[in-house]
């Protein structure tokens, strides 16, 4: 069965009253960005559905686009008639006959928010159920747990058909909610603190902090693959890598040993933070998960905090390792997480860090660098670019020699 459109349900979008029509219109730019390498299909959101007009596109493709798009309740692939009963049988008998099985069952389940069609609901289903019916062999109804429904909702503008309703993501569309910098390592945690954050409709820019030749460029492209990962659920990730290697060799040279990991961390969010205001962000993710590492201790999290007053958003604070490795491989970035290259976090890690930093000692352990120039040295040479989801392969298939 050749489909050419697909509909799209609301989620908890659909709650939100005279703000409605906003929420809907990032959701489509998300899905807009997430197929932007097939430009014929047409995008229309409408107040209580949103359509996607294939014109001859791969419908399969698209449907595994849409799949994690936040924002989204569910979607069916359809096929459009005129509201004439006989189009409708022909439609529904094509839907139904290219999902049937042997000795399968079937229900046909109408909606009519057109009060004008000739049928009420209940006329649309004993029409078009007889007539498929008549013209399936080894076919019976059942209308509780049939193997195949027909979803038909008559509507001014036709009659929409489909046999197939696949869940969404859910959550809130990206970017409903602000934007964020999401504090992207290699690690396990932070592309999940990323993902859990963006499906409360956040969108995240990722910043990576890359000491070469300390880390390797392996290291680099494995948080790029993260953040592709990530893509897939708004459509794009802005990505910005930070050349940290100055800032972490003066740590190790002027900052007393037990304290590196702290003033390392305290560098990271201020160089953050910097780049945050220069994007107009309004807030930071990151992994951090209570007491997993010596730098996430509540003590540690007040030395390290204390460098700025934006808002720190840690969605896995709470979670223990297993918790936080299940969503890692429901959203497919544990592989990428456990790759063998190390990072700016990993790199010059002291054999006994303080658990208890005092923030007066690391205060006055900073104060005899002028770590401020280094933040803004930084800054200006970060890279910045745009990992698309409708480039992640092409990105991936240029790296891959490197694995």
């Amino acid at each position: 069965m050749k489909y050419d459109r697909i509909v799209v349900r609301y989620g908890e979008l659909s709650t939100k009253g005279r703000n409605r029509k906003q929420f809907i219109k990032k959701l489509a730019h998300n899905v807009k960005r997430a197929i932007a390498d097939f430009p014929e299909v047409k995008v229309f959101g409408e107040r209580d559905r949103m359509y996607l007009l294939l014109n001859g596109a791969d419908d399969q493709v698209i449907l595994e686009r849409l799949q994690p798009i936040f924002g989204i309740q569910s979607f069916s692939p359809a096929v459009r008639v005129p509201q004439d009963v006989e189009e409708m049988k022909r439609a529904g008998l094509e839907l139904v006959r290219a999902m049937h099985q042997p000795g399968g069952s079937f229900k046909v389940n109408a909606r009519r928010s057109d009060r004008s069609f000739e049928l009420d609901t209940n006329g649309v289903n004993h029409e078009l159920g007889g007539y498929i019916l008549q013209n399936i062999d080894d076919l019976h109804v059942n209308v509780k747990t049939p193997d195949v429904k027909l979803l038909v909702e008559v509507r001014s503008e036709g009659v929409f058909l489909s046999c197939q309703t696949i869940q969404g993501a859910g959550g809130l569309p990206v970017s409903s909610s602000g934007r964020a910098m999401l504090m992207l390592s290699g690690g396990i945690d932070s592309p999940v603190a990323g993902y859990l954050a963006m499906k409360r409709g956040v969108e995240i820019e990722a910043v990576h902090f890359h000491s070469p030749p300390y880390t390797s460029e392996r290291a680099r492209q494995k948080a790029v693959d993260l953040a592709g990962k990530l893509a897939k659920y708004s459509g794009q990730v802005q990505m910005h890598v930070v050349p940290f290697t100055a800032i972490q060799e003066m740590i190790k040279k002027q900052i007393p040993e037990g304290f590196t990991m702290t003033v390392t961390r305290r560098l990271m969010l201020r160089v953050t933070d910097e780049l945050r205001k220069r994007r107009e962000c309004l807030a930071i993710v990151n992994g951090e998960s209570l007491g997993q590492v010596a730098s996430q201790t509540l003590e540690s999290m007040l030395a390290i905090n204390a460098v700025t007053t934006t808002p720190i958003i840690r969605p896995v604070v709470s979670m223990d390792k297993n918790e936080i490795i299940d969503i890692a491989q429901r959203i497919d970035t544990y592989e990428i997480s456990v790759r063998p290259f190390e990072d700016c976090c990993t790199i010059f890690t002291p054999p006994s860090p303080k658990t208890r930093p005092k923030l007066e000692k690391v205060e006055h352990y900073e104060s005899f660098v002028d770590f401020e120039a280094m933040v803004q040295e930084a800054v200006n040479m970060t890279e910045t670019f745009s990992v698309d989801i409708a480039d992640v392969n092409k990105v991936q298939d240029e790296f891959s020699d490197l694995f």
